[in-house]
Protein backbone atom coordinates (compact mmCIF):
# COMPACT_ATOMS: atom_id res chain seq x y z
CA UNK A 1 0.00 0.00 0.00
CA UNK A 2 1.35 3.41 -0.99
CA UNK A 3 2.46 5.73 1.78
CA UNK A 4 3.00 9.47 2.20
CA UNK A 5 6.68 10.37 2.10
CA UNK A 6 8.25 13.31 3.98
CA UNK A 7 9.00 16.30 1.74
CA UNK A 8 12.59 17.56 1.70
CA UNK A 9 12.55 21.28 2.48
CA UNK A 10 15.03 23.91 1.20
CA UNK A 11 17.84 24.64 1.96
CA UNK A 12 18.58 20.88 2.18
CA UNK A 13 21.62 20.30 -0.04
CA UNK A 14 20.06 17.28 -1.80
CA UNK A 15 17.79 19.75 -3.61
CA UNK A 16 20.89 21.32 -5.19
CA UNK A 17 22.48 18.11 -6.49
CA UNK A 18 22.17 16.86 -10.05
CA UNK A 19 20.30 13.56 -10.09
CA UNK A 20 21.44 10.36 -11.81
CA UNK A 21 19.64 8.22 -14.39
CA UNK A 22 18.25 4.94 -13.18
CA UNK A 23 18.69 1.57 -14.86
CA UNK A 24 15.39 0.82 -16.65
CA UNK A 25 15.63 -2.79 -15.46
CA UNK A 26 15.25 -1.49 -11.89
CA UNK A 27 11.64 -0.55 -12.74
CA UNK A 28 10.77 -4.25 -12.36
CA UNK A 29 11.91 -4.24 -8.75
CA UNK A 30 9.25 -4.08 -6.03
CA UNK A 31 10.95 -1.20 -4.21
CA UNK A 32 10.97 0.95 -7.40
CA UNK A 33 7.29 0.25 -8.10
CA UNK A 34 6.56 1.11 -4.47
CA UNK A 35 8.59 4.34 -4.72
CA UNK A 36 6.61 5.49 -7.78
CA UNK A 37 3.28 4.81 -6.05
CA UNK A 38 4.51 6.54 -2.88
CA UNK A 39 5.57 9.58 -4.92
CA UNK A 40 2.17 9.71 -6.62
CA UNK A 41 0.30 9.44 -3.31
CA UNK A 42 2.53 12.08 -1.71
CA UNK A 43 2.04 14.49 -4.63
CA UNK A 44 -1.75 14.08 -4.51
CA UNK A 45 -1.94 14.29 -0.71
CA UNK A 46 0.09 17.52 -0.70
CA UNK A 47 -2.01 19.02 -3.54
CA UNK A 48 1.07 19.20 -5.75
CA UNK A 49 0.98 19.22 -9.53
CA UNK A 50 4.31 17.38 -9.62
CA UNK A 51 6.91 15.82 -7.37
CA UNK A 52 10.55 15.05 -8.16
CA UNK A 53 12.65 12.39 -6.43
CA UNK A 54 15.03 14.96 -4.84
CA UNK A 55 12.00 16.37 -3.02
CA UNK A 56 11.72 13.08 -1.14
CA UNK A 57 15.47 12.80 -0.55
CA UNK A 58 16.51 10.70 -3.57
CA UNK A 59 18.84 11.97 -6.29
CA UNK A 60 17.47 9.90 -9.14
CA UNK A 61 15.97 11.11 -12.41
CA UNK A 62 12.32 10.48 -11.65
CA UNK A 63 9.36 12.75 -11.26
CA UNK A 64 5.60 12.35 -11.25
CA UNK A 65 3.14 14.82 -12.76
CA UNK A 66 -0.58 15.19 -12.21
CA UNK A 67 -1.88 15.67 -15.75
CA UNK A 68 -5.61 16.41 -15.41
CA UNK A 69 -6.10 13.64 -12.86
CA UNK A 70 -3.86 11.10 -14.59
CA UNK A 71 -0.36 10.57 -13.21
CA UNK A 72 2.57 10.61 -15.60
CA UNK A 73 5.63 8.75 -14.33
CA UNK A 74 8.60 10.45 -15.99
CA UNK A 75 11.90 8.59 -15.69
CA UNK A 76 15.30 9.59 -17.12
CA UNK A 77 13.77 12.56 -19.00
CA UNK A 78 15.46 14.66 -21.64
CA UNK A 79 13.88 17.85 -22.94
CA UNK A 80 14.65 17.75 -26.66
CA UNK A 81 12.97 20.93 -27.88
CA UNK A 82 11.84 24.20 -26.35
CA UNK A 83 9.61 26.78 -28.03
CA UNK A 84 10.88 30.28 -28.66
CA UNK A 85 7.68 31.56 -27.08
CA UNK A 86 7.80 31.93 -23.32
CA UNK A 87 5.20 32.75 -20.69
CA UNK A 88 5.35 34.13 -17.16
CA UNK A 89 3.15 32.59 -14.50
CA UNK A 90 3.18 32.21 -10.74
CA UNK A 91 4.72 29.05 -9.27
CA UNK A 92 5.11 27.53 -5.86
CA UNK A 93 6.89 24.42 -4.61
CA UNK A 94 6.29 21.77 -1.95
CA UNK A 95 9.97 22.06 -0.96
CA UNK A 96 9.69 25.82 -0.42
CA UNK A 97 6.45 26.17 1.55
CA UNK A 98 4.32 29.31 1.37
CA UNK A 99 6.60 30.91 -1.23
CA UNK A 100 5.46 32.00 -4.67
CA UNK A 101 7.02 33.84 -7.58
CA UNK A 102 6.64 34.69 -11.26
CA UNK A 103 8.69 32.36 -13.47
CA UNK A 104 9.39 32.67 -17.19
CA UNK A 105 9.10 29.26 -18.88
CA UNK A 106 8.92 27.92 -22.43
CA UNK A 107 5.32 27.71 -23.61
CA UNK A 108 5.86 24.37 -25.34
CA UNK A 109 8.42 21.56 -24.96
CA UNK A 110 9.17 18.12 -26.32
CA UNK A 111 10.38 15.53 -23.84
CA UNK A 112 11.66 11.97 -24.17
CA UNK A 113 11.50 9.67 -21.14
CA UNK A 114 10.66 6.17 -20.05
CA UNK A 115 7.45 5.39 -18.22
CA UNK A 116 6.85 3.20 -15.19
CA UNK A 117 6.78 0.10 -17.40
CA UNK A 118 10.17 0.93 -18.96
CA UNK A 119 8.61 1.92 -22.28
CA UNK A 120 10.13 4.84 -24.20
CA UNK A 121 7.77 7.79 -24.45
CA UNK A 122 7.84 11.10 -26.28
CA UNK A 123 5.37 13.88 -25.67
CA UNK A 124 4.84 17.46 -26.67
CA UNK A 125 3.60 19.48 -23.72
CA UNK A 126 2.28 23.01 -23.74
CA UNK A 127 0.97 25.60 -21.29
CA UNK A 128 0.45 24.26 -17.74
CA UNK A 129 1.76 20.74 -18.44
CA UNK A 130 4.91 22.19 -20.03
CA UNK A 131 5.38 24.45 -16.97
CA UNK A 132 5.00 21.57 -14.50
CA UNK A 133 7.43 19.36 -16.43
CA UNK A 134 10.02 22.17 -16.65
CA UNK A 135 9.67 22.84 -12.90
CA UNK A 136 10.20 19.16 -12.03
CA UNK A 137 12.97 18.83 -14.62
CA UNK A 138 14.76 21.69 -12.87
CA UNK A 139 14.48 19.76 -9.58
CA UNK A 140 16.38 16.75 -10.94
CA UNK A 141 19.04 19.18 -12.12
CA UNK A 142 19.46 20.89 -8.75
CA UNK A 143 17.57 24.06 -9.71
CA UNK A 144 14.78 25.58 -7.61
CA UNK A 145 12.05 27.82 -8.99
CA UNK A 146 13.24 30.64 -6.74
CA UNK A 147 16.48 30.71 -8.77
CA UNK A 148 14.42 31.93 -11.75
CA UNK A 149 11.53 33.71 -10.04
CA UNK A 150 10.76 37.40 -9.82
CA UNK A 151 8.30 39.12 -7.49
CA UNK A 152 8.77 36.45 -4.82
CA UNK A 153 6.23 36.59 -2.01
CA UNK A 154 6.15 34.59 1.21
CA UNK A 155 2.72 34.03 2.72
CA UNK A 156 2.76 33.92 6.51
CA UNK A 157 -0.89 33.14 7.29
Amino acid sequence: MAKILPITIAPNKILREKSKDINPEDLNKAEMKELLLDMEKTMLQEDGLGLAAPQIGKNINIFVVNNKGKTLYIINPKITKRSWAKVVDQEGCLSIPNTFGDVLRHKKININYIDEKGKKQKITASNLLARIIQHEYDHINGVLFTDKAENIIVKTD
